[in-house]
């Protein structure tokens, strides 16, 4: 079994071949959650009052411009709610997660600028704003009980911790694909349940009552996992791989080995664990459609996925809310 903690992460740094500048896709799915973002943010200042200090963490936040654009979000909510009701700004204390070796040292070269900015834009008296850097898989605790009040991810909860055992006999591709016997969309389906479950105890361990959390991730619009919703890309770069072994270039045992820890669930799925794990009440699950190419024509169709969540989901847009230690709100 593959731990994706030890796999790389993201191209770093702001070359042509970076994160930070092939990320077009994931800016869209950001900027279509915006709205869901402002009403989770809104709906703890409605049930919880304007704290003195408010804390937040953006799980799997990569580098980039992407990643600020989010706390940006956050923020200018913020400021906008100071401004109608005349309140004091609380301090901000914003985490940064992704994996070990996500390029963190990008991301804090850009926080001058981003303070500057903030305090240009919003005054003195607005904030002040903290961030700070928090490696670690999302998949393990990472932050003291009761100490968030606000959890946010896009396009991140799709990736599983671990490669599915038992895909021996998925050969020729390197992901779920019609040719696929029924055991691997089995072994996809059972690791992404326990990954997810697993998600949601532990942040609702982290999270306050009655915070919020709103995660995007990469879905599909069909139950069948098999649809092109979900692997026509992976079936386009499985093609590429067969004929790199056609020209001698790749092993094919190494292509007949090589599984995707990926997984696009369904709207169905995700609320199915979402009320059986129990920690969290889903406020809104919404499925949005997004092109794979954002600069294609949008009449486009042929490469759009679809979108879940409990407040923006990658392709699903999820938002749940909590309660008490086991009845949590989450904004996917």
């Amino acid at each position: 079994m593959v731990e994706v903690r030890s796999v790389p992460c993201m191209n770093a740094g702001n070359e042509a071949i970076s994160y930070a500048n092939n990320s077009l896709l994931q800016k869209t799915v950001i900027l279509k959650a915006r709205l869901i973002l402002e009403e989770a943010i809104k709906d703890i200042l409605m049930s919880k009052g304007f704290p003195a200090s408010f804390n937040v963490a953006d799980l799997g936040c990569s580098s980039g411009p992407n990643t600020l654009l989010v706390l940006s979000e956050i923020l200018d909510t913020f400021y906008g709610m100071c401004q109608q009701v005349n309140q004091k700004s609380p301090e901000f204390q914003v985490f940064l997660n992704d994996l070990p070796g996500n390029d963190f040292n990008s991301l804090f070269k850009s926080l001058p600028t981003f303070y500057q900015n903030l305090k240009k834009d919003k005054g003195d008296q607005f904030g002040p704003c903290f961030v700070s850097g928090m490696p670690g898989s999302f998949y393990e605790r990472l932050f003291p009980s009761r100490s968030l009040h606000f959890i946010h991810s896009s396009c991140s909860l799709q990736w599983l911790s671990n490669v599915p055992e038992n895909l021996e006999n998925n050969k020729a591709n390197i992901y779920m694909a019609k040719s696929s016997p029924p055991n691997v969309y089995k072994a996809y389906l059972e690791q992404f349940q326990r990954d997810f479950s697993s998600f949601l105890s532990l942040r609702s361990e982290e999270i306050i009552s009655r915070g919020r959390m709103v995660h995007t991730l990469s879905g599909r619009s069909i139950p069948d996992p098999s649809s092109k919703d979900c692997c026509y890309l992976w079936e386009l770069l499985t093609k590429s791989f067969l004929e790199l072994v056609d020209e001698g270039l790749v092993e094919a045992t190494k292509v007949d080995s090589f599984n995707i820890p990926y997984y696009n669930p369904c709207k169905e799925e995700v609320r199915e664990i979402v009320e059986k794990e129990g920690s969290f009440n889903l406020d809104k699950l919404e499925i949005v459609e997004v092109n794979w190419d954002p600069s294609d024509d949008p009449s486009n169709e042929k490469n759009k996925i679809g979108i879940i969540g409990l407040f923006p989901f990658g392709d699903f847009a999820l938002h749940c809310v909590s309660g008490n230690p086991r009845s949590r709100a989450l904004d996917f």
